[in-house]
C-alpha cells in the first residue's frame, strides 16, 4: 500500500487557494474584468446596425441604401421624357458621374413623348413625366410586360411667364390665362381685360407630347379636348424647346406707351423661368382667392393654381434585368432634396418620397 503524498495535497490546497482569490476578489476587479471586452461589442454594433439585407450598407433616412456611384457596375440606362424634370435629373445625373458612377442618357422628348418611348416601344429604363400616366398609357405599358412603378421626385410651379417690359399683366386671373392663350390672329390685350392696353398679343406653349401642355391644359381649360391653344391663332408651338419661349417672351419688345408694340407670354416649369428672372416676370395667378405667387410658401401650403408634382416611372422587369437602375433611383431620392432648389423645383411632400422609396424597396429586393 503507498504511502499518503502530502506534496500532492500541499499544490492541490494552493491552487484552490489561488482560484478563490481570482472569483472573489474585491467589486473593483470583478467591475473591470469585462472592460477590455466590452469596447470589442460597442465597436461593432454600428456597423451591424448600418448593413442592410444582403449587406446592402448604410442606410438613408428613407430606409433606402446609400449608394456609391464608383461601386455602380458599367450598364446602360436609358432615361426620357418630360422638359420640365430634365434639369432636374441632368442634376442628379452630373453629381452621379461627378462621384465616379456610369454616364447615362437622358432625352428630353416630353412626358408624353417619354411614355410613347417607354410603354409602346419598350426603349427606355426609366420615363420622367410632370403629369401623373394615363390610364391608357399604362394599359400600352401592360401589352409589352411593363407594370409602371409610379417615384415622386419633386414639386413645381408652373409658371405664366411675361417680359421685363410688360407693364400691365403681373397678376391674372385664370380666366384672362385661358383667353390670352385662345385669341385668335390679330387679337389684342384688350380683348382678354378691356382695361388693358390695346398691344398685339403673342403666346408660345409647348406641344401636345407635354407634360407641361397636358397640366396646363386640364387646370385652365378644364381638359378640353382638343385644347383651344392648338387652334388660337396667336400662339406658336415650341415643342419641347423652352427656350424658345424663353427668347420669345423676354424678346418682345413691349413698350408703354406705344400700343403697336407685341406683349407676348407663355409658360414653363419654374426652373426656366428661376434661371431667366433678369428678363422674365412670372405673373401671381388668381384662382377666385386672389393673386398668388409661385414660390416654395405657395406651392408648399397649395395655395398656387398651377401648382404640380414631378414623377419618374420604370418597372420592376427593368429592374431585374438592370439593378443599376434601382441603384440610380435609390441615389436618386437620396440625393435629390439637397439638389432640387438649386436647379428651380421644390421638394416633395416626405410621405411621398418614402412612398417613392418603399416603391423601388419593393421592386429591387431590398
Amino acid at each position: 500500500m503507498r504511502s499518503f503524498n502530502w506534496r500532492v495535497l500541499v499544490a492541490l490546497v494552493a491552487a484552490f487557494a489561488l482560484l478563490v482569490a481570482a472569483c472573489g476578489g474585491d467589486d473593483d476587479d470583478d467591475a473591470g474584468a469585462p472592460t477590455t471586452a466590452a469596447p470589442a461589442t460597442t465597436t461593432a454594433a454600428p456597423a451591424d446596425d448600418d448593413m442592410g439585407d444582403d449587406d446592402m450598407g448604410e442606410m438613408s433616412q428613407w430606409g433606402l441604401p446609400i449608394i456609391d456611384p464608383l461601386d455602380v457596375e458599367a450598364g446602360d440606362i436609358g432615361i426620357a421624357g418630360s422638359s420640365t424634370v430634365f434639369p432636374l435629373s441632368t442634376a442628379v445625373l452630373s453629381q452621379w458621374i461627378d462621384e465616379g458612377g456610369p454616364e447615362y442618357s437622358i432625352d428630353s422628348i416630353g412626358s408624353g413623348g417619354g411614355f410613347e418611348r417607354f410603354c409602346v416601344e419598350g426603349a427606355s429604363d426609366i420615363s420622367n413625366a410632370s403629369r401623373a400616366i394615363k390610364d391608357s398609357e399604362v394599359e400600352s405599358c401592360g401589352e409589352i410586360g411593363r407594370n409602371p412603378i409610379e417615384i415622386r421626385v419633386g414639386s413645381d410651379a408652373l409658371s405664366v411667364v411675361v417680359s421685363s417690359g410688360n407693364y400691365f399683366a403681373q397678376n391674372l386671373t385664370l380666366e384672362e390665362i385661358a383667353a390670352a392663350f385662345a385669341a385668335p390672329a390679330g387679337a389684342t390685350w384688350d380683348t382678354v381685360n378691356a382695361a388693358f392696353p390695346a398691344h398685339p398679343i403673342q403666346a408660345f406653349s409647348p406641344g401636345a407630347d407635354s407634360g407641361t401642355f397636358d397640366y396646363f391644359n386640364e387646370v385652365v381649360y378644364d381638359e378640353a379636348e382638343p385644347s383651344p391653344i392648338l387652334s388660337a391663332g396667336v400662339v406658336e408651338i415650341v415643342g419641347e424647346d423652352d427656350n424658345i419661349t424663353v427668347r420669345g417672351v423676354s424678346e418682345d419688345g413691349c413698350t408703354e406707351g406705344d400700343v403697336n408694340s407685341t406683349c407676348a407670354i407663355g409658360y414653363f416649369g419654374f426652373a426656366f423661368f428661376q434661371a431667366n428672372s433678369d428678363v422674365l416676370q412670372a405673373i401671381s395667378v388668381d384662382a377666385g382667392d386672389g393673386p398668388v405667387a409661385p414660390n416654395a410658401d405657395s406651392v408648399n401650403e397649395g395655395t398656387y393654381p398651377i401648382a404640380r408634382p414631378l414623377y419618374m416611372y420604370t418597372d420592376a422587369g427593368v429592374i431585374a434585368d438592370k439593378p443599376q437602375v434601382a441603384e440610380f433611383i435609390a441615389y436618386y431620392l437620396n440625393n435629390v432634396n439637397d439638389l432640387i432648389g438649386e436647379v428651380g423645383y421644390f421638394p416633395a411632400p416626405d410621405a411621398d418620397l418614402q412612398g417613392a422609396a418603399d416603391n423601388i424597396k419593393a421592386a429591387a429586393g431590398w
